[in-house]
């Protein structure tokens, strides 16, 4: 049968396996994908969903400075300091700070979004959706909808890694994982923008020109 390109990604996603790994997988098992699952299980493919279960208490705290405008403080943690040191793990580290720079995640997981937070954006799409003229009665499901998709934007696991659209950044956790051969976790991330919460002077160029006429 033919295996589809979406089947491959969940596989993936579910086992940390590598891609042409799941694709055989599911060849293997006729499209199955409980008995993928254990297939690369047998095989010792399924490493990062094995790994899950485990402590991840070392790591790095990294920083990345862009331009002197935008700074980020990330935590990925690793079980063993030997891993912490290892270059792919730095690498990795780095990325994952470089993507939050550039795509300014709010959430690590999708199960992290606040209620307020998907309160707020729920009543901001109903407000738009009213005015588009949608019905009341389609408003909500379509709400939904946009809140679940809005988890692929806001969500770090979720965002496309920006130096690879490919991936994301799940499946790029995954694939560290699987290179270190230990359970490797995004803890945490603060993200600063230079001048962010204070009010700027806002020049007002006809009000310049009027006081160096002397008409003000």
């Amino acid at each position: 049968m033919a295996i589809t390109a979406s089947a491959v990604k969940e596989l993936r996603e579910k086992t940390g396996a590598g891609m042409m790994d799941c694709k055989k997988a599911l060849s293997e098992t006729n499209g199955d994908m409980e008995k993928a699952v254990d297939f690369l299980r047998k095989k010792g493919l399924a490493a990062a969903a094995k790994k899950a279960g485990r402590i991840a208490a070392e790591g790095l705290v990294h920083s990345y400075i862009h331009g002197g405008k935008i700074g980020v403080l990330v935590e990925v943690n690793c079980e063993t300091d030997f891993v912490s040191k290892n270059e792919d793990f730095k690498v990795f580290v780095n990325d994952i700070a470089m993507h939050i720079a550039a795509s300014d995640p709010k959430f690590i997981r999708a199960e992290e979004m606040d209620e307020g937070f998907k309160n707020r954006e729920a009543e901001i799409y109903a407000a738009q959706l009213k005015d588009q003229g949608k019905p009341e009665n389609m408003i909500p499901k379509i709400v939904e909808g946009k809140i679940n998709k809005l988890a692929q934007e806001v969500c770090l696991l979720e965002q496309k890694f920006v130096k690879n659209p490919d991936l994301t950044i799940k499946e790029l956790l995954n694939e560290i994982t699987l290179k270190c051969g230990e359970k490797v976790d995004i803890r945490r991330f603060v993200k600063f923008n230079l001048g962010e919460g204070i009010e700027k002077k806002s020049d007002n160029l006809a009000d310049e020109v009027a006081k160096l006429s002397g008409k003000n």
